[in-house]
């Protein structure tokens, strides 16, 4: 008893004897006087209930009345009935005369006369015989039903079939739903509730006013159950994945690199012909990537890169490479498609400095056409960096790489020669969890065939991480769906705040 407010032991005065009962409504409980809010009853019947004196229940109840079209059919009469009268006093009506005497309302009044009975026969509206008193006492319903709604002012049991036939006419009927909320004592609360006699004020927070004057003296103070339950409150934060996208930037822009991004649409000859791929490769198809029909191609800006990237793909140009000996098509390079790399990003800024030392990155939206599974996603976040450098070697590579995943978080990485298509020598990044060997990002430096069409003579380090791939290391989760499905309950587990510092 000394633990309860002065607000709880009001509250269970005012639910005495509704133990077993329905309960009563919270909204009847605010009178202005005892209780002036919903906000105060429920907040007292809440921690009441944790202590297993009251019981809260809650209904759905659906308030059912004329909307502004069940309105207007209530003074004018429904189409239908309109058009019935018609087809009744002439035998039939042809559809063009209809239309042209009902108006606008017309179609309306055909589609649910016909639902009552009435038939189309070669373009003539008519009622069946011996039918025409059934199709009449459809109508009827209706507007007695429009009747009893508009009358109503107390709970009424409605023919439900009736109800659902009219929902789905837009704007007859208006639906509001309501929770309604009733609270009734349990048996330990009725006991409670007999106790109590009289209710005195307390004071549930020392003031400076109460120390400084001494009135604390004379004040009842409430009494607390630091072991009580308290709800767990969630503060607001970021999504895992932008919060780990922020902290990647921070490094790259600690590290003196700069962000670019040139654009979800691109075309096929800066994310497939800039960087080597023959137009033949399997990445093409559309089983892989994603074309578009509207624009479905995009011109490349300069005539210059297109003839360089021919000559390399049809014989290598002066690099000394063989390149892929076919006939270089522009209609091929000129598709456009949702850009499956973000490689697209950084092939684009060289071309546009060639001569320049550059230090770029992006963390951008990639698509691919994939099948969903725990580890495929048909869009997804990829993460890019280059190092444009004279005299940068496989060495710096390794150490930027070091570097950089050191600060997110893998301080123990390793790395592995490898093969990928943009870059030669390549290599792949790992690292140790939990005693498992795991894949981070792959590296290189980029090929001649990739640089050489645009004039770039320095070195290009380049490597690429998957932004989702980090949240599955770092905060445990088991797939990409996962981490895109934004359920609370996932969202809020212990992992996921603690993020990284």
């Amino acid at each position: 008893m000394e633990e309860l407010s002065a607000l709880e032991k009001k509250l269970l005065i005012a639910l005495r004897g509704t133990e077993g009962g329905p309960g009563i409504e919270v909204e009847t409980l605010v009178d202005g006087k005892t209780f002036s809010s919903i906000q105060e009853v429920m907040n007292a019947a809440s921690w009441l209930k944790t202590r297993d004196l009251v019981e809260i229940s809650e209904k759905a109840v659906r308030f059912v009345g004329l909307g502004a079209e069940g309105k207007r059919y209530l003074e004018e009469g429904l189409p239908e009935r309109q058009l019935f009268e018609v087809c009744k006093r002439e035998g039939k009506i042809g559809m063009a005369e209809a239309k042209e005497l009902l108006g606008e309302s017309f179609g309306i009044a055909l589609m649910h006369l016909k639902n009552a009975g009435a038939v189309v026969d070669g373009g003539t509206i008519k009622l069946p015989a011996g039918e025409v008193g059934e199709i009449e006492a459809k109508i009827r319903e209706r507007e007695e039903f429009l009747k009893v709604l508009a009358e109503m002012k107390e709970e009424t049991i409605l023919d439900r079939n009736l109800l659902n036939y009219l929902l789905k006419r837009k704007n007859v009927l208006a639906v509001k739903e309501k929770v309604v909320r009733k609270l009734a004592l349990t048996e330990n609360g009725a006991a409670v509730a007999a106790g109590i006699s009289a209710i005195e004020e307390e004071v549930s927070q020392l003031t400076p006013e109460l120390i400084q004057t001494g009135k604390w003296r004379d004040t009842k103070l409430r009494k607390y159950d630091v072991t009580r339950y308290a709800p767990r409150v969630y503060g607001g934060r970021e999504h895992p994945l932008n919060q780990i996208a922020s902290q990647v930037r921070k490094i790259f822009l600690s590290m003196g690199f700069t962000e670019i991004d040139y654009g979800i649409v691109q075309n096929a000859f800066w994310n497939m012909d800039a960087l080597f791929v023959p137009q033949d490769h399997p990445a093409r198809d559309m089983q892989d990537t994603f074309y578009l029909a509207f624009p479905e191609k995009m011109a490349v800006e300069n005539e210059e890169w297109v003839e360089a990237v021919k000559q390399m793909h049809e014989n290598g140009g002066d690099t000394g490479s063989e390149g892929w000996g076919y006939r270089w098509s522009r209609d091929e390079a000129e598709k456009t498609l949702l850009r499956t790399h973000t490689t697209v990003n950084t092939i684009r800024f060289l071309a546009e400095h060639p001569d320049e030392d550059a230090k770029v990155f992006s963390i951008a939206r990639v698509f691919r056409n994939e099948n969903v599974d725990a580890t495929h996603l048909p869009e997804f976040m990829q993460i890019e960096g280059i190092v444009v450098e004279e005299g940068a070697s496989l060495a710096m590579l390794i150490g930027v790489l070091r570097e950089f995943y050191k600060r997110i978080g893998f301080p123990n990485v390793r790395f592995h020669p490898s093969y990928f298509p943009f870059t030669e020598p390549s290599l792949e990044v790992y690292t140790v969890l939990d005693g498992k060997t795991l894949e981070l990002g792959g590296a290189g430096i980029f090929r001649p065939e990739v640089t050489a069409p645009f004039g770039v003579k320095k070195r290009v380090l380049a490597w690429g991480l998957g932004l989702e791939r980090l949240a599955m290391l770092k905060y445990g989760f088991e797939s990409l769906p996962e981490i895109y499905s934004n359920r609370l309950e996932v969202l809020r587990r212990p992992y996921a705040a603690k993020f990284w510092r």
